[in-house]
């Protein structure tokens, strides 16, 4: 495309953005944990936590950002520590702020209709680019693969999530060898021979654990536990969150592996493996366990491994009230979570404590009406992780876990 003139390594730039509330109308978004389509009250979004010395990023994903396909990105932009993101390509969004897009609230990133675009935008050449989709077929476009072949040429870094690993591509790891960068192929496990089968080890952790389930993939499972892991460091009680997906690492998670990527042989193993090393390097009070897809959905076996591979004291169910179908399945019907919760606690000893619900397609004052109806139907606390108070995602926790209250004054009743 003629960037590499403008092929210059960047250095990095210290960016501290702050989230400021936007006084101009929400946009509507389709996919996993879309804004409400009116303002809601006492919104709580997820701060940006950005380290001042990571890496830059631009975010790929065109024609798939705030929709369920462009996942990574929607997480990407909502928390970030592994790298700093400057913008997002999506052409049907060009001339957008992010953070307006997805949540409502203006966090000053900008969405580019192409690479050349977010190219000009900055100063210097971003360090990595980053591929921000999921889609269900796991793999590069065509129209894609030349996008990453541009960002090669242009001298950035690759990171990429697919099941597809670009390091294993002939064309694109020499185009990436001639120009000296890297490409970061995030669910590509480790060698067979250094995987582990479960060995019941995780019994010696002594940190509560919890797992965020839900009722389908894409519903927000992953930004729930993140918000609640923060919050729960801000109370003061110590948490680690364990990653089990491509976006997840791609933030900057610690520790974690991508499940399914892993042989089904090991995938117990492997998790039991990450959470004992997240105890005995961090002694957490709790370690929240990112879940995947869902147990009853049949194009998912994660939620099993996960389940039987942490072995939880206890889950946090998340469902979209306003979800017709599973993603990319139209011939399937949300499962009720009734019927979730009774089949999480039939195949695991454990408990669901509480649930929390994507507001996908809801109007905002339809929100409380939904929390409020599921907490009368399923017999548990509700919330919303993203736009109700942060204390009742909290409170979750503290009903059922009360010793780990720092503070009597706030109390979960």
């Amino acid at each position: 495309m003629g960037f590499g003139a403008r092929a210059i390594q960047s250095k990095g730039r210290n960016m501290d953005i702050e989230l400021r509330i936007s006084d101009s109308k929400k946009r509507n978004s389709r996919g996993a944990q879309a804004p409400p389509s009116a303002e809601a009250g006492n919104s709580t979004i997820p701060s940006k936590n950005f380290i001042s010395e990571a890496p830059t990023a631009i975010v790929y994903c065109e024609g798939n950002f705030g929709n369920t396909d462009g996942k990574t990105a929607n997480g990407l932009i909502r928390h970030s520590q592994a790298y700093r993101i400057v913008s997002v390509i999506d052409s049907e969004h060009k001339g957008l702020d992010s953070g307006q897009v997805l949540d409502g609230i203006i966090n000053f990133i900008p969405v580019f209709c192409d690479l050349e675009a977010a190219v000009e935008h900055q100063a210097s050449i971003t360090d990595a680019f980053i591929y921000g989709m999921a889609p269900s077929t796991g793999r590069l476009s065509p129209k894609d693969r030349g996008i990453v072949l541009e960002a090669i040429e242009l001298g950035m870094n690759i990171v990429c999530g697919l099941h597809e690993y670009l390091s294993d591509d002939p064309e694109i790891a020499a185009a990436a060898r001639a120009r000296g960068v890297t490409i970061r192929d995030i669910r590509k496990p480790r060698p067979s021979k250094d995987m582990r089968l479960f060995d019941g080890s995780i019994a010696g952790v002594k940190a509560l654990r919890i797992t965020v389930l839900g009722t389908d993939c894409a519903i927000g499972k992953r930004t729930t536990a993140t918000v609640l892991a923060r919050a729960l460091n801000e109370k003061g009680i110590k948490t680690v969150l364990v990653g089990t997906g491509q976006t997840g690492l791609m933030q900057g998670a610690r520790f974690g592996v991508a499940m399914d990527a892993v042989p089904p042989q090991f995938c117990c193993g492997e998790l039991e493996r990450t959470i004992v090393e997240a105890s005995v390097a961090e002694q957490p009070e709790v370690i929240l366990i990112e879940g995947q897809g869902a147990l009853s959905h049949p194009a998912f076996c994660t939620s099993a491994f996960i389940l039987r591979g942490s072995q939880p004291h206890a889950v946090i169910l998340q469902h979209a009230p306003r979800r017709a179908h599973r993603c990319d399945f139209p011939n399937m019907p949300m499962p009720d979570p009734v019927d979730e919760i009774a089949l999480i606690e039939a195949f695991s000893d454990t408990k669901v404590i509480g649930c929390t619900l994507n507001h996908e397609g809801m109007q905002a004052d339809e929100i409380r009406v939904a929390i409020n109806e599921h907490t009368t139907k399923l017999g548990l606390p509700v919330t919303d992780a993203l736009s109700q108070p942060v204390d009742e995602l909290v409170a979750i926790v503290l009903k059922s876990y009360p010793h780990l209250q720092k503070n009597p004054a706030v109390a979960a009743e």
